[in-house]
C-alpha cells in the first residue's frame, strides 16, 4: 500500500473513531422550557463544550434570546454556570465516573419565542485541540494522523476497560439483588406456610370445641 493510500486510510479511520467521542447538535427551546443532555464520562477524561444561540435575524440578538446553562457531575457538583447568556464554552477534567449533564433553560418571555441552540460536546481524545498539536509539532500529514490515531486507539482501550469495569459492577449488583430476592422469596414462603398452619390449627381447635370432630 502506498504512503498516500495509507495516509488516506488513517485519516478516514481517525475521523470515524473521533466522531464517536463527540456530540454536535442543534435543538430548539421555547421560552421557559428546559432541555438536559447527558454524557457518560469516565474519571480523568477531558471534556470540552461550546454552545451558542442561532441569530434568527441580522444584527444583534434580541433580549428574549437568552439562556441559563449549567453543567454538573453525577453527584451534583457544578463545572460551569452561565446566566442570561447567548453563548459560552466550558472545559473540565472529570473527577467522577458517570453521567455528566448539561442543562439549558430558556428565559421566560411574553409573547413566547422559540430559541435555536447549537451545542458541541466532546470528550476524551475528541476534546484535544489537534490544530495546536500540528502547529507546535510541525509534523507532516501522515505523522500527524498517526499520532491522532494512536491517541484515539488509546482512548478506546481505556474506554473499553472502563466499560468492562462498569459491567463487572453491574454483575455484582445483579448477584446481590438476586440473592436478596431469593431470601425474600424464602421468607415469604415461610410466612405463608406459617399462616396456613395457624389457620388449620385454629379451624381444628374450633371444630373440637364444637365437638364436630
Amino acid at each position: 500500500m502506498s504512503t498516500l493510500n495509507l495516509g488516506l486510510v488513517l485519516i478516514i479511520l481517525g475521523f470515524m473513531l473521533e466522531t464517536k467521542m463527540g456530540e454536535s447538535m442543534r435543538f430548539e427551546l421555547d421560552s421557559g422550557q428546559t432541555k438536559c443532555i447527558s454524557e457518560d464520562i469516565r474519571t480523568n477524561a477531558m471534556s470540552v463544550g461550546k454552545y451558542a444561540i442561532v441569530n434568527p435575524h441580522q444584527g444583534s440578538l434580541p433580549h428574549s434570546h437568552k439562556l441559563t446553562v449549567k453543567v454538573s457531575s453525577p453527584y451534583g457538583h457544578s463545572y460551569h454556570i452561565g446566566e442570561d447568556v447567548d453563548s459560552g464554552n466550558f472545559a473540565f477534567t472529570a473527577t467522577e465516573n458517570g453521567a455528566y449533564t448539561s442543562c439549558f433553560w430558556a428565559i421566560n418571555h411574553q409573547p413566547p419565542v422559540k430559541i435555536t441552540v447549537d451545542f458541541v460536546w466532546r470528550t476524551g481524545v475528541g476534546a484535544k485541540d489537534w490544530s495546536q498539536v500540528a502547529k507546535k509539532g510541525q509534523v507532516d500529514t501522515l505523522e500527524f494522523e498517526l499520532k491522532k490515531l494512536y491517541d484515539t486507539v488509546t482512548y478506546i482501550h481505556e474506554e473499553m476497560y472502563y466499560l468492562r469495569k462498569r459491567e463487572e459492577e453491574m454483575q455484582h449488583l445483579n448477584k446481590e439483588t438476586n440473592s436478596t430476592m431469593a431470601a425474600l422469596s424464602f421468607f415469604s414462603i415461610v410466612v405463608c406456610l406459617s399462616v396456613a398452619g395457624l389457620q388449620v390449627w385454629h379451624l381444628k381447635t374450633f371444630f373440637q370445641r364444637k365437638k364436630l370432630l
